[in-house]
């Protein structure tokens, strides 16, 4: 099978590009790098199997040849990078899906779609199951990513309906893992980069707010199951193990022997307070549910992390002190990253 993957340089696409060529699948990346790290798919890069085009697919998505499947996973993810790119990232989730799914349609291709658990906002039903519409603020600062990731899924629901399209639909929760950047502002990527560092763990809000992590392995596993699948969804793809913020920070302190302390800051607006799967869908129609338990997973992150101190270093400086409500990090990084956007070469 020959799949297309559009934002394959990030950080759950780069390990989606990797699982699938491990398969003996073919890979067609898309990425423009505008939140991704070409260093992801270096590795990549001299297998046959794998080709990569630079493209922005809010403008294009263009792939020669043959295309059995479209994976689409083009959007910034984390609050720093929709917040600092807004336009961008409603443009993705909107004439950006528009575009994944127009590749697929000509090529009558399998389309899945990356949405999210923040389609359900701040939520007022707990756990959160498929059925469950949502508590978004349509004109907050999160709803640039809220609602692009909302109208992703309605314009893959009418492709559907409309040209009898192959579409699958994931929303997913919490993922964490090796290549994550430091500076990302994901609470375990920001909790691991400052206990490494000996930097105080920053909280917002009293840390009784609630998640649930899935480790990257077992998320990439339910985005294949979904991909072999003719199967619609939506699907909540995640870990239905609940845990609160303070434990998260407690747990990589204990993991990684650090003695950061823990401060608090302001939550931010319209931070959802409890986030948890259920995943009894996924379950029974494709058999899909997590494996690594969060002791394990943290682990593997961390000793990733470790090993990669310029970066490491570059990332604490980042996120140092938090930042003010709704507001992203500085945009500048200085981090150490031995493959360049420019020595990626525009079709490989």
């Amino acid at each position: 099978m020959r799949v297309a993957v559009t934002g394959g340089g990030g950080f759950l696409g780069s390990h989606l590009c990797e699982a699938l060529l491990r398969r003996g699948d073919s890979v067609v990346c898309l990425d423009n790098f505008s939140t991704g790290e070409p260093g992801n798919i270096a590795h990549l890069l001299p297998n046959p199997a794998f080709e990569f085009i630079r493209a922005d697919v809010s403008v294009s998505a263009e792939v020669p040849g043959r295309v059995d499947a479209v994976a689409h996973l083009a959007s910034p993810a984390s609050p720093p990078d929709y917040l600092r790119q807004p336009l961008e990232t409603l443009a993705v989730g909107s004439r950006g899906t528009e575009n994944a799914l127009r590749l697929a349609l000509r090529h009558h291709a399998r389309f899945i779609l990356a949405s999210t658990s923040e389609v359900y906002g701040d939520p007022l039903v707990h756990p959160q199951d498929e059925d469950y519409w949502g508590n978004v603020n349509s004109v907050g600062p999160r709803s640039v990513y809220d609602e692009a990731k909302r109208f992703a899924e309605a314009i893959s629901a009418a492709y559907r309906r409309t040209h009898g399209m192959n579409v699958g639909i994931a929303r997913i929760f919490n993922t964490y893992g090796p290549r994550m950047r430091p500076h990302d502002g994901r609470v375990v990527s920001s909790f691991i980069t400052q206990a490494l560092t000996g930097e105080p763990l920053t909280i917002y809000g009293d840390g009784k707010q609630t998640r649930s992590f899935c480790y990257v392995d077992d998320l990439v596993r339910g985005l294949i199951a979904l991909l072999d699948s003719s199967e619609a969804g939506p699907f909540n793809l995640g870990n239905p193990v609940e845990r609160t913020v303070t434990e998260l920070a407690e747990m990589v302190l204990e993991l990684t022997g650090s003695l950061s302390e823990i401060q608090y800051h302001p939550l931010p607006i319209d931070d959802p307070t409890r986030r948890r799967p259920v995943i009894t869908r996924a379950r029974d129609a494709l058999g899909w549910s997590p494996e690594v338990d969060i002791e394990e997973g943290l682990r593997r992150t961390s000793a990733w992390f470790a090993s990669r101190p310029a970066d490491l270093s570059a990332g604490a400086a980042a996120i140092r002190g938090g930042q003010e409500d709704g507001m992203p990090p500085p945009r500048k990084y200085a981090g150490a990253v031995s493959v360049t956007a420019e020595s990626v070469p525009a079709q490989a």
